[in-house]
């Protein structure tokens, strides 16, 4: 299932890595924050590499709803009572220069990608109480900010904050503008950092300094960033014959629908939940329900979805690896804020790698530990963790292969050895482990996506046991 920005639109291949190199940096992913961090630091002067596992942009960043914004939820006023007016300041700050950056890069590059100043808004139905406060936080961190009783939305709310002065494009129409000079290696998986050289599956890369800009963390040990985060799925629906709307939009607390247009399609998302936990299904058909109770004449253009890192304390991890690792960078954890959070990502990195100071890098030092925000965190990673693990070890499968319908997926027990098993709708099997191989949870059957999802850490295979989503590096043993 493609995304609208997929829609009779490609960027054009690049070679994989053919033999050994040696470069400054090496940049591994080729999401939006990969290319955008590799682009500044080739301005500065530096030789850079970039490693794909597939294809540029052809992960998270083709499943964004592309809004590029410092609204994030309600999340503000919160922020100042946790971490202090200080570190809230520099998140606000470094998200509303990410707008000006993309901004200021599509002005002076001149790139075509439907960029729109839009404001952007969080509405609830319910709580005016958050909604006051939200507005009052993000005006004392100097957002251009308000409380507004007067929406675009098709349903009753009691109102919304507002932010003027985001806005919104085509990430892919913009990624392809901005690669040209950028040595990009498609179809080269790294499977390996040892110190200052990086072991794909084709040949080694030397490099000064590394950033691993995967999404999801790939090297477990240093940095643990599998006890520190998990991976949540989202829903959206391309809908044409729907009224235009100026705003962008988003429920408060993160529990209602995302709307925004793109020309003449509405984009409507929701219907989210953790990685693996979503065995019933009906996701889409959800927010297909709801488009058609929102907009009657609605027609479905394309359907697809996206899959978010959200760590303990809801603030992405930017900066070096780990501190035993002074040349390793990451960029993780940009919950559902991709478009900001990466050209965040890459002004915080080109400074670190070429000796700058940033002003925003310290809220978002990957080695913080901020317990009041990060305990209940850790605890629930904890326990997601110990749950994946002994549903694997202890639980018994309910279904047998005969009662496997067609088209449907599930667990069964095979010879003592627990086997996942789908039927397409002629009645062919496809059998698989359901152990995880990146930390041995077992895996859980999306009905919705057709796909095996670990409930730990997010990784996610097809049926046929291939790898789609990372932090896992291998797919699935075929049985």
């Amino acid at each position: 299932m493609g995304s609208i920005w997929t829609m009779d639109f490609d960027i054009e291949p690049h070679e994989p890595l053919q033999e050994d190199i040696s470069v400054d940096v090496a940049v591994i992913g080729a999401g939006m924050a990969g290319i955008l961090t590799a682009v500044r630091l080739q301005e500065r002067g530096l030789k850079v590499a970039v490693l794909e596992a597939n294809r540029i942009a052809g992960g998270v960043t083709q499943g964004t709803t592309a809004k590029i914004t410092s609204q994030h939820y309600a999340q503000y006023n919160k922020m100042i009572e946790t971490l202090g007016f200080e570190k809230a300041q520099q998140y606000a700050s470094a998200n509303e220069k990410a707008i000006e950056e993309y901004r200021e890069w599509v002005g002076t590059r001149q790139i075509d990608c439907n960029f729109e100043n839009r404001p952007a808004y969080a509405y609830s139905k319910d709580d005016m109480t958050t909604l006051l406060q939200e507005a009052e936080a993000a005006k004392r961190l100097n957002i251009d900010a308000q409380f507004t009783a007067v929406t675009e939305l098709p349903f009753p709310v009691v109102g919304a904050v507002k932010f003027n002065n985001q806005a919104q494009f085509n990430p892919l129409k913009f990624i392809k503008q901005i690669i040209g000079g950028l040595k990009i290696y498609e179809h080269t998986m790294v499977r390996s950092v040892e110190g200052h050289e990086v072991i794909t599956d084709r040949a080694k890369v030397h490099a000064e300094k590394i950033v691993v800009a995967t999404h999801y963390p790939f090297i477990n040990v240093p940095g643990y960033y599998f006890l520190r985060q998990h991976q949540e799925r989202s829903y959206v629906l391309a809908l044409k014959n729907v009224p235009s709307i100026e705003g962008m939009y988003i429920e408060a607390l993160g529990k209602g629908y995302s709307l925004r247009s793109y020309g003449e399609y509405m984009l409507l998302g929701g219907a989210g939940h953790r990685t693996g936990e979503n065995s019933a299904g009906g996701c889409y058909n959800r927010l297909r329900k709801a488009a058609k109770e929102l907009f009657y004449n609605c027609e479905e253009v394309c359907c697809w979805s996206a899959q978010d890192c959200i760590t303990t304390d809801g603030i992405p991890f930017i900066g070096n690896y780990s501190m035993s690792t002074p040349d390793l960078y990451v960029a993780t954890g940009f919950k559902k804020w991709g478009m900001s959070s990466s050209m965040v990502a890459s002004m915080i990195l080109s400074d670190l790698i070429t000796g700058k100071e940033n002003p925003y890098a310290e809220v978002f030092y990957p080695q913080r530990m901020n317990l009041e925000l990060s305990a209940k965190g850790y605890a629930e990673e904890t326990r997601q963790a110990v749950k994946g693990l002994t549903r694997r070890l202890f639980k018994v499968p309910e279904a047998v292969l005969k009662d496997i319908e067609r088209g449907h997926g599930g667990v069964i027990e095979h010879e003592g050895e627990k086997l996942g098993v789908y039927k397409d709708d002629d009645g062919k099997i496809f059998t698989v482990s359901v152990k995880c191989p990146h930390l041995s949870c077992e895996l859980e059957w999306n009905p919705d996506e057709k796909s095996w999802d670990c409930p730990c850490h997010g990784s996610r295979f097809d049926f046929h046991g291939n790898l789609i989503d990372n932090p896992a590096m291998e797919g699935l043993e075929q049985v």
